[in-house]
């Protein structure tokens, strides 16, 4: 990898008429404007469906994409929807994506189109089916059966025989509702071929797509309702233990996930092929994935699902390097990011060492109780993607006002701050632009940045409050903010330091 720089925003907090960031003329025209600042990565979160609190961290399937996401007026181009329905699903708040209001509307916009294909567009389907059949039938159903269960979890079906995934039963089932399971496909063929067509545009304009994979998939999936055996449940699917972490940085209590475990043991007889199709869809979505929580595959916090909080879990053995060994077969280590944050030991070390995978740093950890701490940028190596912060942190300004004020002098200090006011935000925020710069001058190979540090805004517009079930991933950049970026200051540091 190349030394360079990036720009950290999700898909759906791109600006545009619909009410959420979606694969239209802004994704372009973003990387259009990315590649005029001299960045050569964009780095978005999850493309999943999102779970009930609008996390794209938990989702319906490991493989499907999230249908919010599909551009309305690529579909109006297509034939599929009139300009009077487009201007009726315009939605008049630029700043925060509306979830309540996407889920009661958006899905009866896309019944229309679909009601709308011919029989070109349901063969361009019927042959993306078949090149996905080991994820999309089933995912199709399941959507189909939840809908059908009044958007219930498999687990909570009266009917035994469909809950348990029988063959026969779910054969009767797709013969039952062939209608409605096409019509999930259709959303899936719409986000798959929508975002390969603009993806393609994008690394035209000099820009490589970074997107991001969670470790873990949640027991509401349609991976876990089919494949059961390749986790850990109890006989009536409940699991036996959750995924989670212990009391970190970001809570007292620990985080506990609720995402069922892993059956590594039966993974590792079938050489691991879930996980390899997996990474595989992955990596012919984006031109590089970061896998979160790779400290997962050396330990893994297993904690009693009837626990209250993650106090009570411990440390598991993961697969190690022999989970590695499988991937690095069939992919190149610069394609994949490790993300090794949170409490790390020896053994986590030692296998990002021998899988040489690029870690991460966040600057926002660097002025926390150690004082040589591995994310101050002095002691970066190349191998490194460095960040401000992430998804889960505060933004910059939002960070040096919450700080303690020991904390938030060192800060300022280590990064030459020699403005007269720490606590101006904004487009020419001084303090910022510290931070900022300091992070550039780093030996890390790739250095990204949130857009909104870039534009110096406040805790308000943080994208996720770990830890806090509502108020999050709502953020949206307008084009007017877009357009008050210094672009010459970003440029020029990108010049500087030899990131354009």
């Amino acid at each position: 990898m190349k030394r360079s720089s990036g720009i950290l925003l999700h898909i759906s907090s791109l600006p545009g008429k619909y009410g959420i960031g979606s694969f239209g003329k802004e994704a372009l025209k973003f990387s259009k404007f990315l590649k005029e600042m001299g960045f050569s990565w964009w780095q978005t979160l999850p493309f999943g469906t999102t779970d009930d609190c609008n996390s794209p961290y938990k989702s319906f399937s490991a493989f499907a994409g999230n249908p919010l996401f599909i551009d309305l007026q690529t579909l109006a181009e297509k034939g599929f929807l009139t300009e009077d329905e487009l201007k009726e699903n315009e939605c008049s708040n630029p700043y925060f994506v509306n979830f309540e209001w996407l889920n009661k509307t958006r899905y009866k916009i896309f019944h229309l189109a679909y009601e709308r294909i011919d029989e070109n567009e349901k063969n361009k389907i019927k042959e993306f089916e078949n090149k996905n059949k080991h994820w999309l039938p089933d995912f199709a159903l399941y959507m189909t059966l939840r809908e059908k269960n009044n958007n219930t979890d498999w687990y909570l079906w009266k009917d035994e025989e469909l809950k348990l995934h029988k063959k026969e039963a779910v054969e009767k089932a797709f013969e039952k509702y062939a209608d409605e399971v096409f019509f999930h496909e259709f959303l899936q063929y719409e986000f798959y071929s929508q975002w390969e067509k603009i993806k393609s545009e994008i690394n035209k304009n000099g820009i490589k797509m970074i997107g991001d994979m969670p470790i873990y998939v949640s027991l509401e999936s349609s991976d876990v309702w089919a494949n059961r055996e390749l986790f850990d449940l109890s006989e009536d699917g409940s699991p036996r233990l959750v995924a989670g972490v212990p009391p970190d940085y970001f809570s007292e209590e620990g985080q506990m996930w609720g995402n069922p475990l892993y059956n590594w043991e039966l993974m590792k007889k079938q050489n691991y092929s879930w996980w390899i199709e997996r990474i595989k869809n992955s990596l012919q979505i984006f031109d590089m994935v970061r896998i979160d929580h790779f400290r997962g595959f050396s330990a893994y916090w297993g904690v009693p699902a009837d626990a209250e909080n993650a106090k009570s879990g411990n440390w598991i053995k993961g697969p190690g390097m022999d989970f590695f060994n499988v991937v690095m077969k069939k992919f190149n280590n610069s394609q994949i990011i490790a993300e090794d944050l949170g409490d790390i030991d020896e053994d986590v070390i030692k296998l990002l060492k021998e899988t040489k995978l690029p870690g991460m740093r966040v600057m926002q950890f660097a002025f926390i109780g150690d004082r040589d701490s591995i994310h101050l940028p002095h002691n970066y190596e190349k191998n490194i993607i460095a960040y401000t912060g992430t998804h889960d942190n505060n933004t910059i300004l939002g960070w040096l006002w919450e700080a303690a004020p020991e904390n938030r002098k060192t800060a300022l200090e280590y990064c030459n701050f020699t403005g007269e006011d720490w606590g101006m935000g904004g487009y020419y925020s001084e303090s910022c632009r510290s931070v900022i710069r300091t992070l550039w001058q780093s030996p890390a190979q790739l250095t990204i940045v949130p857009i909104q540090d870039l534009c110096g805004f406040g805790s308000d517009t943080k994208m996720n409050q770990p830890g806090v079930a509502n108020g999050n991933w709502a953020f949206r950049i307008t084009e007017d903010s877009l357009n008050q970026i210094d672009k010459k200051w970003i440029e020029s540091i990108n010049d500087i330091y030899r990131r354009k």
